[in-house]
């Protein structure tokens, strides 16, 4: 999906992406767009009639990568929309041109260009554009950013400025991505896509001083089993009971920790290793490597089952992965 946008009195913004001419929507073409790329948005605007914007979004093995430009306007996840699509992810939110108010919970905020900003879709929000604007939008199951699950509400609708601190460095690394998404598409998007969530967690964790929230035992530990799960994707026995005790914990208990964070065991180890089998099918220094070995490598040890895993998880193949990413 490759769209740009323009209000109906200017031509539409050259479309950086490079993917040729830029296809302006009009307001009920938009929302469906956003609702589409992120979760059932409501979208509103002073002018419905002159209203324009347009939504380009680059897909990274379930991180997405969005380009949303538009008029003055309003979006909201209501509580309605809410309950008719629960979906749990964590946005990003970087201001690339024109200013934005987001607000969620009991906290409102102004964004400018260069500024970021996390909020969360399984909970009302609020953002507003007086003008035209450009905002990148990265969106990611909540297991993909190192947030204690407890503080949530203490991460989500703070201004976390582009010009200050860490700020300095990752805004401008995000925004080169948004300019160029074609980029993720490409061989080295996996890769990328990777390095722009290590530097969002990395950012919060300075940010928020996550580190203090790691001395909660429970949560200490969790981390160490997270740890060492991915330390040995690679063993094709890792199971409950290996990982159980590794920890010295009981199955029964490890189970239990990660009832709590709304997953299982398997599926996290699953989702660990299909990530690390993607990255590698994206890498073009593997490009001779057979996919069937890629997955032994993380612990699949029956190549059927990998392709039907992994096409069950992100839509495509092994073998279609590895031609689109490598050409």
């Amino acid at each position: 999906m490759m769209m740009t946008s323009a209000p109906r009195d200017e031509p539409p913004v050259a479309d950086e992406g490079g993917a040729g001419a830029p296809v302006v929507l009009d307001l009920a073409a938009f929302q469906t767009a956003v609702s589409r790329s992120f979760v059932p948005l409501r979208v509103t605007a002073r002018d419905p009639e002159a209203f324009r914007g347009a939504v380009t979004q680059a897909d990274v093995h379930g991180a997405t990568f969005t380009d949303v430009r538009s008029v003055a306007s309003r979006v909201e996840r209501t509580d309605e929309l809410i309950r008719l699509a629960p979906r749990h992810f964590y946005k990003i939110s970087l201001q690339l041109e024109g200013a934005s108010t987001l607000s969620q919970g009991d906290r409102t905020i102004r964004l400018g260009p260069g500024d970021l900003a996390v909020y969360d879709t399984s909970r009302p929000y609020r953002l507003e554009f007086d003008d035209r604007y450009r905002v990148l939008v990265i969106q990611l199951p909540h297991d993909r950013l190192r947030i204690p699950p407890g503080i949530a509400d203490e991460v989500t609708a703070v201004r976390l400025a582009g010009s200050e601190g860490l700020g300095r460095v990752v805004s401008p690394f995000l925004a080169t991505l948004g300019t160029n998404l074609h980029e993720l598409r490409g061989p080295a998007g996996a890769k990328l896509a990777q390095n722009a969530i290590d530097l969002l967690d990395t950012l919060l964790a300075t940010e928020f001083d996550l580190v203090k929230f790691a001395a909660d035992p429970r949560r200490a530990l969790m981390q160490r089993i997270r740890d060492g799960i991915d330390e040995h994707l690679d063993d094709p026995e890792l199971s409950p009971s290996t990982i159980a005790a590794a920890a010295f914990i009981s199955v029964r208990h490890l189970h239990n920790l990660f009832q709590e964070q709304g997953q299982t065991v398997a599926a996290y180890v699953r989702t660990r290793r299909l990530e690390r089998c993607y990255l590698d099918l994206t890498d073009a220094a593997g490009a001779d490597l057979p996919i069937a070995a890629i997955g032994a490598r993380w612990g699949f040890k029956d190549a059927a089952h990998f392709s039907r895993t992994f096409k069950a998880a992100y839509g495509e193949s092994p073998s279609e992965v590895r031609r689109r990413a490598l050409g």
